[in-house]
């Protein structure tokens, strides 16, 4: 089809609108799903969840006793019903001795809620699976596709500063709230989700033969986006072979490494292991309960401890003396992969002052500093027990708590994801992720990896700066021919896609001579590094 031809572009522009349609339908049903029908507790609900081992037998009996005043009572909202089990709950403590958790009470109390939950995501699964994840991914591709004919290869303003979706518009903070929202009820308040969950059951039946709890439907989501937006990737940069390549990459790892073979272990009663998940990104990974864990899991086990052990301390920095961090960062990681594929459209809100390069710098340092102290706490407290007398005592599972809701919960997920439509689509990696930290410490004092940039070739036309997701001023760089060894460079090599005049490449060669710029300059009344 020629792209001048408007007879040519009828076909396209249809399918474009209906999937535009589709993936409206799709996002309708889905959120929709989260209100209709309401709760209510059956004796087959008691005896399903008494038979389903979610409530641990050391409970069972006083959890079951408190829960059965509730049988029959019909709850519209899920927040009276779960104030009545939260009540029963709390009743059960008490029999019990307090010998109930606070996390241990929020799994039971949304086990509780999924099995009383009535309505189309209950009695409609398969029907509601179909109409909202199939639906809008199928939609989303065939909106996707036809800019294969709309538009020629290459890069294009396509106006993101003009759309309200992409420039934080009302649009874009309606976005980025619906985000924030959906983080905050799976990560905090999984139990007034349970409907959203519950559409994910036939595929995770297929796979675990089980239902679907908060984890799987969340991996399930995350990869099924970065799935969609992969189609959206290569149509956008079909003209640049790295990218296809790179973004081929991040998928594979993310469906096979970060969701199908830990979900198939877990199904299989073997530890549930991302493979490519290094330490201290993993922060869990030394924690006592996984280590006793993967020592009682017999070969497996072993082998995923020697290799978590080998993959942070010796291939991940290895890797990046070579390659850079963009080995890691921009084909290997899930964060990245969302990143880089749900992400892309809101790469360009990356803050390029100054003043946020000192605050990355210290946050993300920071947070490295805060999982290495975290993790020797820890180890020395597991190597310690066998004493009797741990060396740091019980403050230990304080600090993983903190750790945990602070920097795993709130700063990767929340904002790190939830703001991409506001601060843009690498806040996590670019602010707070340690594992960055480490590979940037690399890339800056040791790696062959760099940007060269050809200045005589430079027009100012400031796509690279852009479209940095992380927030370099690249066209700087560009215009005085200086080599780009930023330590927060991910190397996703966008800048260089975006280039009309091939100013920017991605290299690896003798460390020797990569830094070729000018370590201090004189900015206004300051000096600042800009190594």
């Amino acid at each position: 089809m020629a792209a001048h031809d408007p007879s040519s572009r009828r076909l396209p522009t249809v399918l474009r609108s209906l999937g535009f349609a589709a993936f409206v339908i799709g996002l309708v049903v889905f959120l929709a799903a989260l209100v209709l029908g309401g709760y209510q507790l059956t004796p087959e609900g008691l005896s399903a969840l008494e038979a389903s081992g979610k409530i641990s037998p050391d409970h069972r009996d006083a959890v079951l006793a408190q829960l059965e005043p509730l049988e029959g009572q019909w709850f519209r909202s899920p927040g009276g019903f779960i104030e009545a089990v939260d009540a029963a709950l709390g009743a059960a403590n008490s029999d019990l001795g307090g010998s109930l958790g606070d996390y241990q009470q929020g799994e039971y109390r949304f086990w509780i809620t999924r099995e009383a939950s009535r309505g189309p995501a209950a009695g409609r699964t398969t029907l509601l699976f179909l109409l909202s994840f199939v639906l809008a991914a199928l939609g989303a591709v065939a909106y996707f596709l036809p800019r294969l004919w709309l538009e020629p290869p290459g890069i294009k303003n396509h106006g993101v500063w003009f759309s309200s979706v992409r420039s934080r518009g009302a649009w874009g903070i309606a976005l980025g709230v619906l985000l924030i929202g959906f983080y905050i009820g799976l990560y905090f308040f999984p139990a007034y989700i349970v409907n959203w969950i519950r559409l994910a059951d036939p595929a995770s039946r297929w796979l675990t033969g089980g239902p679907a709890d908060r984890w799987f439907f969340y991996g399930f989501l995350y990869t099924l986006a970065i799935l969609v937006m992969a189609v959206r990737m290569a149509v956008n940069y079909r003209h640049n072979r790295y990218q296809l390549v790179r973004t081929a990459s991040v998928t594979f790892f993310q469906l096979g490494f970060a969701f199908l073979i830990p979900t198939i272990l877990g199904a299989l009663g073997k530890p549930a292991y991302d493979f490519k998940n290094a330490w201290p990104l993993d922060y869990h990974f030394f924690f006592d309960w996984h280590l006793k864990e993967l020592m009682a899991s017999g070969a497996l086990g072993w082998f995923i401890l020697f290799w978590g052990i080998g993959l942070s301390v010796l291939v991940v920095p290895l890797m990046a003396v070579f390659f850079g961090k963009r080995w890691y960062c921009s084909w290997v990681c899930g964060c990245g992969g969302l990143a880089e594929t749900l992400g892309d459209p809101f790469r360009h809100l990356s803050d390029k002052r100054l003043k946020a390069w000192r605050v990355e710098r210290f946050l993300i340092h920071g947070v490295l500093v805060a999982a290495v102290v975290m993790t020797a706490i820890v180890l020395a407290n597991f190597f310690t027990a066998g004493s009797g007398h741990p060396l740091f005592g019980g403050i230990t599972w304080k600090i993983q708590k903190w750790y945990g809701f602070l920097i795993g919960s709130i700063f990767a997920g929340v904002v790190g994801t939830g703001f991409y439509p506001l601060m843009g689509n690498r806040m996590w990696c670019r602010m707070g992720c340690p594992l960055a930290a480490i590979l940037g410490i690399v890339q800056r004092f040791q790696s062959r990896f760099r940007i060269t940039t050809n200045g005589g070739q430079c027009i100012s036309c400031g796509n690279c700066s852009t479209y940095c997701e992380m927030g370099i001023d690249v066209r700087w760089y560009a215009q005085r021919g200086q080599n780009v060894v930023r330590s927060s460079c991910v190397g996703c090599g966008i800048c260089a896609a975006v280039c009309p005049r091939g100013v920017l490449r991605l290299e690896n060669g003798p460390t020797e001579g990569r830094i070729n710029e000018v370590s201090l300059v004189q900015i206004g009344r300051g000096r600042i590094d800009l190594a």
